[in-house]
C-alpha cells in the first residue's frame, strides 16, 4: 500500500467554523499573537491566556468534521494515510483518521509550564489558575507558542521522507518549520497542493496544484488517487 501524507492547516477547519490563526491586522480573535501565543504572553498574563485557550477548546463541542475531513478518512481505504496537521483541533480524530501527528499541540491537553512532555487529557474542561501538574508547576495549553520547539517536527520529518504522494491543504507555506515538510519529499514521488490562493503557473512535473477550497480540492483529489488504485 502507498504512503499518502498530507500536510493540513487552518484552511481545513476554517470550512467547519474554526477562526482561522489570524485576520488580516495580524490578530487572533482581537488579541495580539504575541499576548495569547508565546511564552512571554503567558507569563505577563496567564489568566488572559488559558480564558482564551478555554474558549477555543469550548468551541470544539459546537463544530464538526466537514467532507474535507472526511476524505482524508476516506482514502484510508486506498493509502496508508499520515496526517501532519498544524490545528490544535480534534476534527481530524473525529473524522475518523488513524495516523495523526499534531506539530502545533493540542487544544484538548494540557501540559506542565516546566515540562512539556509532561501531559493532562482535558477534553473541553477549562484550565483555571490553580490547576497544577504532577510536578506543581502551573498547568497550560499543551500548544506550541512561538519561540517554542516544535517535537514532533523529527518524526513529521520521517514521516514526509517515506511518502509516496504528498499533499498541502489548508495551509499557505507560510508558518515554518511545517512549511519545510515539502523539503523532504522523496525526488520525483508527486505533491498535490490545494489552495485556493495558489494558481497553476507554480506546477511543474511533480508539483500539482488545485486551486481550490479544502473541500472542493478534497474531491477532486479522492476522484484522482482512488481511480489510480482502482486501476
Amino acid at each position: 500500500m502507498q504512503r499518502l501524507v498530507v500536510l493540513t492547516g487552518a484552511g481545513i477547519s476554517a470550512e467547519s467554523g474554526i477562526s482561522t490563526f489570524r485576520d488580516s491586522g495580524g490578530l487572533w480573535e482581537g488579541h495580539r499573537i504575541e499576548e495569547v501565543a508565546s511564552p512571554e504572553g503567558f507569563a505577563a498574563n496567564p489568566q488572559l491566556v488559558l480564558e482564551f485557550y478555554n474558549k477555543r477548546r469550548q468551541q470544539l463541542q459546537h463544530v464538526v468534521p466537514n467532507e474535507a475531513h472526511l476524505i482524508l478518512r476516506e482514502l484510508e481505504k486506498f493509502y496508508d494515510v499520515t496526517i501532519v496537521t498544524q490545528n490544535v483541533d480534534d476534527l481530524h480524530e473525529r473524522a475518523g483518521s488513524s495516523k495523526i501527528i499534531h506539530l502545533h499541540g493540542e487544544l484538548k491537553y494540557a501540559c506542565s509550564s516546566w515540562n512539556r512532555a509532561d501531559r493532562v487529557y482535558l477534553g473541553t474542561k477549562d484550565i483555571k489558575l490553580e490547576d497544577l501538574a504532577a510536578d506543581g508547576s502551573q498547568l497550560r495549553p499543551d500548544i506550541v507558542w512561538f519561540g517554542e520547539a516544535v517535537p514532533k517536527m523529527d518524526e513529521a520529518v520521517i514521516a514526509t521522507q517515506k511518502a509516496d504522494i504528498f499533499v498541502v491543504v489548508g495551509t499557505s507555506l507560510e508558518v515554518y518549520p511545517a512549511a519545510s515538510l515539502v523539503g523532504f519529499v522523496p525526488y520525483h514521488k508527486p505533491v498535490y497542493i490545494i489552495d485556493p490562493h495558489r494558481h497553476k503557473e507554480l506546477q511543474n512535473p511533480h508539483i500539482h496544484v488545485i486551486s481550490k477550497t479544502a473541500t472542493e480540492g478534497m474531491r477532486d483529489l479522492y476522484v484522482n488517487l482512488a481511480a489510480d488504485e482502482v486501476d
